[in-house]
This record gives structure tokens, sequence and C-alpha cells, in this order.
């Protein structure tokens, strides 16, 4: 057996989607580690060959509550910090129906009333172990660690309350944790749940947006890793040829596609009419002499059928593509993802010219392979609007956007069709060119994987070393 051993939490999909459908699992195996997860997932992870725990987590109620009170206690010091109403926006409304709701939505305000300056942050956190502390799942989670004896607890994401008490154990037994930081639009949102003594990020950019809204973290505790993400997008063996592909999914080979890839219904809650507006544009393009088809790939988590009346009114222009994920639950951490989705997804960039969507990370997959992104940026004619979408670019993440002409800027509805028409005629090379440049302040490392695995060496080394001297 290795004497070097590593458990890794998968609270959800993402975490699936990024550490067991990647090379991560191989990379650590090549490393001469053994390799356990720690498995919250429904997902049966030893069908993959893989070595699991099954987790069931639980918890606390008042843990709960004080990451609720938590969150909304940071982001009232952010925007006092640095003097920013966008940190408003990032607060959640809580349910509020039924007694039960209503109590745990007193009991948070009451808790953000008492505690809401840095020394109370600090009271927040603390109280958030001792809260796990004292659960019957912290002592199952300690009898695994010490039944395991790991030389490091790694999380795959910050924001998960169910990996309060494995962390928590783990530093009361004095394991080092870790965890990555799944997203680029994390960090000024406050969802960095967990406090553990490393934190792995995707750039340069990361680690300095992490320093600043976390200043009791220091410099020696980030790792630059980048993400497994898109490791996808650099694998040639999985891009299927063209024909296979449009044959499989019923795609016409003689048009040239763009992609709409369709928002979560918070962040775009009348995505569908921009879908129509797309289609209408390009139908109008077509009577021209163009041969443009739209595949649309809906958002995974988003469960909802208020795309079907467009895809079939224009059903002979939409090809809707379905993501390979499996629905556990009515909420966006119950969606499952297969591996199969990340080859679907990689292929659709592969053959499709350019995407068209409201704000999406969409951009860095079509970045990866030189191919642009069109950012919705106008108001449907409606009555009755839910949301302005324009808002989303007001959000602190798109600060790391270099150059505005990163990319095209659908303004109004007639901007649509000039915008599709000149892409595919002419090609926006500086609109790629500047794409790229802010991928890759976002992203600096392609080969994540192997990254995050030689840092958790290189820092397990480093706390020997340290060990050691103190001893002497």
């Amino acid at each position: 057996m290795s004497s070097k051993k590593l458990l890794v939490v998968i609270p959800d999909g993402v975490g699936l989607r990024n550490f067991i459908y990647s090379r991560f699992p191989e990379e650590v195996r090549n490393s001469g580690w053994e390799l356990i997860f720690l498995n919250m997932t429904p997902l049966v992870l030893k069908d993959l060959g893989l070595k699991e725990i099954i987790l069931d987590p639980k918890p606390s109620f008042k843990t709960d509550l004080l990451k609720r009170a938590k969150i909304n206690i940071e982001l009232d010091l952010f925007q006092r910090k640095f003097n920013d109403t966008v940190f408003e926006k990032f607060k959640f409304s809580p349910a509020s129906v039924g007694l039960k709701n209503k109590i745990k939505n007193l009991l948070v305000d009451l808790l953000i009333s008492i505690y809401n300056s840095e020394k109370g942050l600090t009271r927040i956190r603390a109280m958030m172990k001792e809260s796990e502390r004292g659960t019957t799942y912290y002592n199952y989670c300690k009898q695994i660690l010490c039944a395991e004896k790991p030389d490091m607890v790694f999380c795959t994401s910050q924001r998960p309350v169910n990996a309060v008490s494995i962390i928590t154990a783990a530093q009361d037994l004095e394991v080092p944790t870790s965890c990555f930081i799944f997203s680029w639009d994390n960090l000024p949102k406050a969802t960095k749940v967990l406090e553990t003594d490393y934190y792995f990020v995707w750039s340069d950019y990361m680690k300095d947006e992490l320093l600043k809204y976390y200043p009791h973290i220091t410099e020696d505790q980030v790792e630059i890793t980048g993400t497994p993400q898109f490791e996808i997008h650099y694998d040639k063996s999985g891009i299927i040829a063209k024909n296979h592909f449009f044959k499989e999914y019923g795609l016409d080979i003689d048009k040239k596609y763009l992609c709409f890839s369709g928002d979560d219904i918070t962040t775009s809650p009348h995505d569908e009419l921009f879908l129509n507006d797309v289609a209408e544009a390009v139908e109008r393009l077509n009577k021209k002499g163009t041969n443009i088809g739209i595949v649309f790939r809906r958002c995974p988590v988003d469960f909802t059928n208020r795309y079907n009346r467009i895809l079939t009114k224009y059903k002979n222009l939409i090809v809707s593509i379905e993501p390979k994920w499996e629905t556990r639950g009515d909420y966006w951490n119950q969606a499952i993802p297969k591996k199969e989705d990340l080859f679907l997804q990689t292929n659709i960039v592969e053959h499709t010219f350019m995407v068209i969507n409201v704000g999406s990370s969409m951009v860095f997959d079509y970045a990866a392979k030189g191919k642009p992104c069109a950012y919705i940026n106008y108001l449907p004619q409606i009555e009755n609007l839910k949301k302005d979408i324009r808002e989303v670019y007001s959000y602190t993440h798109f600060k790391s956007m270099p150059n505005k002409e990163s990319v095209y800027w659908i303004n109004e509805k007639t901007d649509i069709g000039k915008i599709i028409y000149s892409q595919m005629k002419y090609g926006g090379s500086t609109v790629i060119e500047n794409s790229q440049k802010w991928f890759y302040q976002v992203n600096n490392i392609n080969s994540s994987s192997r990254t995050i695995v030689r840092k958790i060496e290189v820092l397990l080394k480093r706390q020997h070393k340290n060990l050691s001297k103190k001893q002497d």
C-alpha cells in the first residue's frame, strides 16, 4: 500500500465534473498516492473503478443558520470596505413560506445584527465549527479519518456546508486540509463557506481576489492551479468527426451552426425570448442567402419547459442538444453530470462557429478553441419584466475582462443579425484575441489536474519541513 493517501470530498455534480471525469484520478495514481473519494453524490464511484466512502452528510440546523448569516455579513462588509453596492445584488431572498422558514429567517437576521463586524465574522466562523463538533456526523467523520490516516483532505468546492464536519474533524486531528475555488465568480459572492489550511485557485487574478476578500488568509496558503473544467478542450481524442457528429444529432451538414447556450432562470428569466430573437435574426439572414442553423444547449440545471414553444416554432432552424446530466432533485446541486457530457460540450464548441448567451462562462469554452462569444445586453420588449439582465455585467467578476472587446456586445435586438453575419463572413480576430487574453487572465494553467497533484505534494513537503524545524 502507498505511504501517501489523499481523501477527496465530492459534494456535488461540479465536483464530479472537475475531479472524477477529468485526468485528476489518473494524475493522483501516477504520483504514487492512494486515492479515496468521500462521496456525497448519488453516483456510485466504485462502478468507475474508484475507491469511495459514501457520506450521508447531516450538518446541524445551527450550522446552516450560521452559514447563511456568515454570507450576508461578508457581503455587508465587502460593500462597506469597497464602497460598492453591487455586493447587495448577491444576496438571495430566502424561502419565507411556512412557520419553520419564518423562524429560520428571524434567527438569521438576529445573528446578522449581533455579529455584523470583522470581529463578529471571526466568531461566526468559529461557531460553525463548534456547532458541527456537537453532531453525530462529526464523530463519524472523525472515525473515518482515524481509520484512514490520510496525508491530506481535499474538498473540491469551497461552498458546501455539508463539508464543514469533515474539514473540522481533519483540522482537529492535525490533518492538512485544502479546497478548490470552483468558479471564476465565487469569491466576490461570499460563497467561501469552508476554512481550510490551503486554497487552490485558477489564476493570479483569483489569488489576488481571495487575499483581498479574506485578509485573514496568507499568501502562502494559496496555490495557483488552473481548473480541470477546461482540460477537455485540449484533448483532441474526444473530438467526433463533423459528419458523424452532425448525423448523430440530426444537424444539416450543409449548414454553419452557431450555439445559443441557455442560462439558469435566476440569471436570465426571459432567456427563451432571447433565443426567439436569435432565431428571427438567423431566419432573416437565411432569406438573404446564408445557410445558418442554431444548436441550443440549455443550462444543465434549468429544469423548466420555458423554451418549448420557441423550439417548436423554429424546429427547422434550431436543434436542441440536451446536456447529458441526470436530475436527482429540484435544486442545481442535485443535478449530476455524466462523463459523456464533457465530450458532448467540447464537440458542440468544435462544430459551431460562435456562441451567444447572457454573461455565461461558455465564453471561455469557446476562447479555448479560438472562437468568439456574443453577450446579450438589451431588454426584451415585454410587460412585467422580471429582471434587467444588463445588471449581470456590473457583477464584480466581469472586472477581470481586460478589454471590453473581449466579446461581441448585442446592445440592441437589431445587432444580432449583423454580428452573426460579420463573424461568419469575415471572422473576428480582435474579439477572439481579446477573449483568449481574458481566458488566460482568469485561468493561467491548462494542465490543471497534474498541477493540483504537484501542489499538494509541495505543500506537504513544506509542512513536514516546518514540522521538523519545530521539533529541532
